[in-house]
C-alpha cells in the first residue's frame, strides 16, 4: 500500500500552481492515471520513485515511511528500489537488450522469461539504437519488471507499441502483476489502454 500526502509546487504556463494530493493506493492494485498535460502526473510518479521531492508532507510504502518532510526522512531512489518505466525509456546506449536485465538482476531464468514476454529474445544482443522505438519501450518495461519490485510506476508506457503488439503485451503484463503482487501507478494519455486494465482511477483534473 502507498499512503501520500504531499504538496509540490509546479510550474506551470500561467505561473505557479501546487500539486496537492492526500491519497492511498492499494497494495498490489493498479491505478490508472490520467490528466492534461502539466497537470503533475509524471511528477507524482517521480515523488514516489525519489527522483524528486515534495515541499512538504509524507509517503508511506507498505508501513514504512520513504518520505517525511516534518522527520526528516527521504530514501534514496536506490533503497526504495522502485520499478520505473520512463516515457523517454531512458535507456543506455552502450548495454545491450540483455545486459540492460543483466544489469538489474542475476536470475538467469527471470531474464530468459522476460525476453520471451517482451518478444525481445532473438534481439538479446542488440544495442538500443539497432531497436526500433517500440522494441525499446519494450524493453524499457522489462527492466523495470526485472527487479521484481514491489511498487511499479509507468509513464506512458505502451504509446509506441501497435495494438496487436500492445494487446498481447498487456495481456502477459497483467498476469506478471498479480504474480508479483506489485503495486502498480500507469500514467497514460491513452484511455483505451488504461481500459484493458482493472483497477482505480486517478483523474487530475479533479485534484
Amino acid at each position: 500500500m502507498i499512503r501520500i500526502n504531499i504538496e509540490k509546487k509546479l510550474k506551470a504556463y500561467n505561473g505557479q500552481q501546487v500539486l496537492k494530493i492526500d491519497r492511498t493506493f492499494p497494495r498490489g492494485g493498479i491505478t490508472k492515471i490520467y490528466g492534461p498535460s502539466g497537470s503533475g502526473k509524471t511528477t507524482l510518479l517521480k515523488l514516489i520513485a525519489g527522483l524528486a521531492n515534495p515541499d512538504k508532507g509524507e509517503i508511506m510504502v507498505n508501513g514504512l515511511p520513504w518520505y517525511d518532510s516534518s522527520r526528516k526522512i527521504d530514501l534514496s531512489p536506490q533503497r526504495r528500489n522502485t520499478g520505473f518505466v520512463f516515457q523517454n525509456y531512458a535507456l543506455f546506449p552502450n548495454m545491450t537488450v540483455v545486459e540492460h536485465l543483466q544489469y538489474a538482476t542475476k536470475e538467469a531464468e527471470w531474464i530468459k522469461r522476460l525476453l520471451y514476454l517482451g518478444k525481445l529474445d532473438t534481439l538479446s544482443t542488440h544495442k538500443p539504437d539497432h531497436l526500433s522505438g517500440g522494441q525499446q519501450q519494450r524493453l524499457a518495461i522489462l527492466r523495470a519488471l526485472a527487479i521484481k519490485p514491489k511498487v511499479l510506476l509507468m509513464d506512458e508506457p505502451f504509446s509506441a507499441l501497435d495494438s496487436k503488439m500492445k494487446m498481447e503485451l498487456i495481456g502477459e503484463l497483467k498476469s506478471v502483476l498479480v504474480e508479483l503482487g506489485v503495486t502498480t501507478l500507469i500514467v497514460s494519455h491513452n484511455q483505451q489502454e488504461l481500459e484493458m486494465f482493472e483497477g482505480e482511477v486517478m483523474d487530475f483534473e479533479a485534484i
